[in-house]
């Protein structure tokens, strides 16, 4: 089947675009601008360029502009940062489809830096706009990419260790990933740390700034390296593009460790995603956990057969924005839902009772109730119980419980 399989990186600052077919990378600038005359638009340099003529409006900061449902005013129409996001990703993906001959998207997976519902939100919109079928789209984290990216290469890149130093426009981040082996499934594991919010990466340009960085990541490399077995330690970001500046620290992290340096990876691991989505049996048969997706097992007591049994409700490793559900059941002298919520240590399991307060009191078996099951993120689940009687006899009441979870 014809069509583009798409990896995006999207950031405040650039956005980079990969597709499957092939390793190039497209990369430009996250800005938009209009014509100030005329409603003719321009991403990236293009938009610079136009905005430096004097002949347009430029916005810029586009994906937390959407993210808190900002608005730009250009002329006299005032444009919200969904509308503007929207605009900004038709454009930058004419080049990509112009230069592979097909104007159709397969498959496409979004990869941010932070992941919260409210983006999610708006880049699913976006794939309306853009004329994507939801179940073609996905929204992955950073975490999630870096993952995706190390399990790609040779198993001697992965075998213990990896760590991630990312120096970009996001600032200077720190990502982690281990493989805990099972004796049927493994689990791969990722965790980050924001070593510096907010990095202006023009002190590199000069020997006092450059002497300074280098201070600060070999002050965390020490701290984060030290009495770990690794496999490799990997480099992305603008700010590594030429990491001689970063003497001290090289010298660091290349003491009996192997180091890649590898500007695209976020990229390059969500187009590994997305083509994999499209795999009858996954490449990637491991139950993956970070940012992004569920930590934690939940699960519902019911009677299944006279015999009680637990029901998955949402498995570790699902994405948590993806893992809705709506269910209904029997009341079976129940007056409350009980829900287990399973870590990976079978140690620390929890359970949650939510009681059925306010339901009518009917006789047994003749109450019917529908649970819908979403996630607020990672951490919390939000759970709806309604009452929905039991045809004619017992019509439904308008009672409803609505709680949050910590999971």
């Amino acid at each position: 089947m014809d069509g583009l399989v798409i990896g995006l990186d999207l950031c405040d600052a650039y956005t980079q675009i990969s597709c499957s077919e092939n390793d190039k990378v497209w990369s430009l600038p996250t800005v938009i601008c209009r014509k100030k005359s005329e409603d003719q638009w321009a991403a990236g340099e293009d938009a610079y360029g136009m905005n430096l003529t004097g002949e347009g409006v430029i916005a810029d900061k586009l994906v937390s502009l959407a993210g808190r449902n900002g608005a730009v005013t250009i002329g006299d129409t005032a444009y919200s940062g969904q509308e503007l996001l929207e605009r900004f990703l038709k454009l930058a993906l004419q080049q990509p489809m112009k230069e592979c001959r097909t104007e159709r998207i397969r498959q496409m997976v979004v990869t941010l830096p932070d992941v919260d519902s409210r983006i999610m939100d708006c880049l699913l919109y976006c794939a309306d706009y853009l004329g994507i079928p939801r179940n073609h789209f996905h929204v992955i984290s950073h975490g999630e990419s870096f993952l995706y990216y190390v399990l790609g290469q040779k198993k001697e890149v992965w075998s213990n260790l990896v760590g991630l130093f990312e120096l970009s426009q996001n600032g200077l981040r720190y990502y982690e990933m281990k493989i805990q082996r099972g004796i049927r499934q493994s689990t791969v594991l990722s965790d980050y740390e924001i070593l510096e919010d907010k990095v202006r990466l023009d002190i590199l340009d000069t020997e006092t700034g450059a002497g300074k960085m280098d201070g600060i990541l070999c002050t965390h490399g020490e701290r984060l390296l030290s009495r770990k077995l690794f496999s490799s330690i990997l480099l992305t970001g603008r700010g590594f593009d030429k990491p001689s500046w970063a003497v001290d620290f090289m010298k660091l992290i290349c003491r009996r460790r192997k180091v890649y340096g590898e500007s695209n990876l976020f990229v390059k691991g969500a187009a590994c995603k997305a083509k994999d989505n499209l795999a009858e049996e996954s490449e990637f048969p491991y139950v993956m956990i970070c940012e992004g997706r569920l930590k934690s097992a939940v699960s519902l007591e019911v009677m299944h057969n006279e015999k009680p049994t637990q029901l998955v409700i949402a498995a570790s490793g699902d994405s948590w924005y993806e893992a809705k559900s709506t269910l209904e059941f029997i009341l079976d002298n129940q007056k409350e839902l009980v829900f287990q919520i399973q870590p990976l240590d079978s140690r620390k399991r929890t359970e949650v009772r939510v009681p059925l307060e306010g339901f009518p009191e009917r006789p047994n078996k003749t109450t019917r109730i529908q649970l819908k099951v979403g996630f607020v993120n990672e951490n919390t689940m939000a759970v709806m119980i309604q009452d929905k009687g039991f045809g004619e006899l017992f019509p439904a009441s308008d009672c409803v419980i609505r709680r949050e979870i910590t999971i």
